[in-house]
């Protein structure tokens, strides 16, 4: 396998922050690779070093002769009035025909490809930012938060190209579900280190919690041998006759050492408000029109939300779920039809118009004490900044110094300090980073309240939503379903869409591996009988090889070993799981 970028001893700092600290890692050919990390690790600095947009302090970055990168910009490289498809000819060169035929990978096509590209949605934009990427044909793709703000649809269109790109690609990201069905290795940065991890994100962040419980009871039991030695040393070393002991008892205390673990980093810790649950409709809507003065964008709407429900509105952007949203709370006024919401709901909104509207004069504590109910204790209220992280001096900072995430995370604060039994988030992971948005997600699952709310992350969807509200072609309606449900619909959608476009793809089986439905010969009850012992000598031969090398594993303190040993485990998983499978076919053939 061909290296097409080696980093060697990296180094970067920005003040007193250190980004990068002898920082090593190798990019083959063939491998996509998920870059993960907490916001501000330096990430994109790196990007932009192995993009040659930046210089290192010290060491280098190696590159393959014939290495040619595609990166996913985000300004926009578009001239006024120039088509999608004008825009694609003048970027890559290539012929009207062959820019239309990857075009309609990003189903590109009609108004999308030929009318004017700068009347496109953010999302059909970076659809059509990914098609010149492809026209380019590059050996390595450099995608920086590439879903930011892509609906569902997109996203998943992304997916599809990224697993038939055949050549590298580095993406970093925060949507583990992005990651996760995208990319077969794990590149982590924390506090100026990369570490390379063959295998995909969820199975990295079991490995890395899993290698952080072991270091922690290796600690436990080394301070306990510590404790008893040292003990055995205080008594005994003053006296003669055991003093040659204390002092052999002393050399054994100074070889033992811990093993050193970094401090956990600040994590949000967010605790929704405490509310009593209610039943019933939380909100209906009755032949509902909604849009602006000028146009509609979604008529005849009617829905109903129970109260404790947590409702997802979901559709492709431009379709409307932010529109209904502000419909819904009254920031925006209906076309026709009415919005009724029930008997003493508690109304708290997050949305970016909220957290960019803030005023600039005020400190932290100052907002949070004006959002706070009556008669909140100073002590609940710094407690619950601390656990958005505002701690210490952090409360005494004014709005208009804070960040992006830092006002999404303080008006997320107001929120929980309120006495809402409804909240309606739009987007409320934007801005924020993927511990905080995990742990919103428990603190909404805890929840005696209503929540209605958009996303794009599907990870947070699929943990939180309890039902959905698709918005799509002119209206709105109750979705029958589970978020994986709506996921699979979805998918199906764009499968059917891309064999209509590509007929050659055959759904024949040729080729295919042996499944549920593939058809198997007969066997004479002898044969069966023999083959059903030898599988069942198979499984428990893997099973008890499983527990040989995950203990292995535990016990392993050297990262390489640790990920040879990752590795084989995960062979010996896939051994195991298809000699289950032989064996559950053979037993329902007796």
């Amino acid at each position: 396998m061909g290296v097409l970028i080696q980093i060697q001893g990296a180094e970067k700092s920005y003040g007193e922050q250190m980004l990068l600290d002898d920082a090593e890692a190798t990019i083959t050919d063939n491998v996509k690779v998920g870059f993960v990390g907490r916001n501000g690790a330096g990430k994109s600095t790196l990007l932009r070093v192995l993009l040659d947009e930046e210089e290192l302090e010290k060491g280098e970055v190696i590159r393959h002769p014939n290495l040619k990168v595609g990166y996913l910009r985000q300004h926009d490289p578009f001239l006024p009035g120039e088509t999608a498809l004008d825009f694609l000819m003048r970027d890559s060169g290539q012929p009207d025909w062959k820019c239309g035929e990857v075009g309609g990978q990003f189903e590109l096509k009609g108004k999308y490809l030929n009318g004017p590209v700068s009347e496109l949605s953010g999302g059909w934009q970076t659809r059509v930012k990914l098609a010149a990427l492809l026209l380019h044909e590059p050996n390595l793709l450099l995608l920086d938060e590439p879903t930011n703000f892509l609906d569902l649809r997109t996203q998943i269109l992304l997916e599809h190209f990224l697993r038939g790109f055949g050549n590298a690609a580095l993406i970093v990201s925060h949507d583990r579900a992005f990651l996760q069905a995208t990319c077969d290795h794990t590149l982590d940065l924390t506090r100026g280190r990369l570490t390379m991890f063959p295998g995909k994100i969820e199975e990295f962040l079991v490995f890395q919690e899993e290698r952080r419980q072991h270091e922690l009871r290796e600690n436990a039991a080394i301070q306990t041998k510590q404790k008893a030695l040292q003990k055995f040393i205080d008594k005994n070393r003053a006296r003669a006759s055991t003093a040659s002991r204390a002092k052999s008892k002393s050399r054994m205390l100074d070889k033992l050492q811990t093993i050193e673990i970094e401090a956990d980093l600040p994590t949000a810790s967010i605790r929704a408000p405490i509310v009593a649950p209610r039943k019933g409709p939380a909100v209906r809507t009755v032949d509902l029109a909604i849009g602006y003065p000028e146009r509609t964008i979604a008529s005849d709407i009617t829905i109903e939300i129970e109260h404790g429900q947590r409702a997802a509105i979901v559709g492709d952007n431009g379709q409307g779920k932010t529109t209904l949203l502000r419909t819904l709370v009254g920031s925006l006024e209906t076309k026709s039809g009415s919005v009724r919401w029930g008997h003493h709901c508690e109304l708290g909104v997050y949305a970016q118009h909220v957290y960019s509207s803030l005023d600039p004069k005020q400190t932290v504590l100052d907002y949070l004490e004006a959002k706070a109910i009556a008669g909140t204790t100073n002590q609940t209220i710094l407690a619950v900044a601390g656990s958005l992280l505002f701690r210490g001096d952090h409360v005494r900072k004014k709005v208009q110094v804070l960040s992006g995430g830092e006002r999404a995370r303080l008006c997320m604060a107001g929120l929980l300090l309120g006495p809402y039994n409804i909240l309606v988030l739009d987007e409320p992971g934007n801005h924020l980073d993927v511990e905080t948005v995990e742990s919103l997600a428990e603190a909404l699952l805890e929840y005696k309240g209503t929540v209605i709310f958009t996303s794009h992350d599907r990870h947070f969807m699929h943990r939180v939503a309890t039902n959905i509200i698709e918005v799509r072609d002119g209206g709105a309606r109750n979705y029958n379903g589970s978020y994986d449900d709506y996921l699979y619909y979805v998918n199906k959608e764009i499968d059917d869409d891309e064999r209509q476009r590509s007929p050659s793809r055959s759904s024949s089986s040729k080729g295919a591996p042996a499944g549920a439905s593939a058809q198997r010969a007969p066997m004479d009850e002898k044969k069966l009988k023999k083959e059903l012992k030898a599988i069942q000598k198979t499984v428990v031969s893997l099973d008890q090889k499983r527990k040989e090398v995950n203990e292995l594993l535990m016990q392993a303190t050297d990262p390489a070993e640790a990920l040879r040993l990752h590795n084989e485990l995960k062979a010996v998983e896939m051994e195991l799981g298809e000699a289950e499978q032989r064996w559950l076919e053979l037993s329902a053939m007796e």
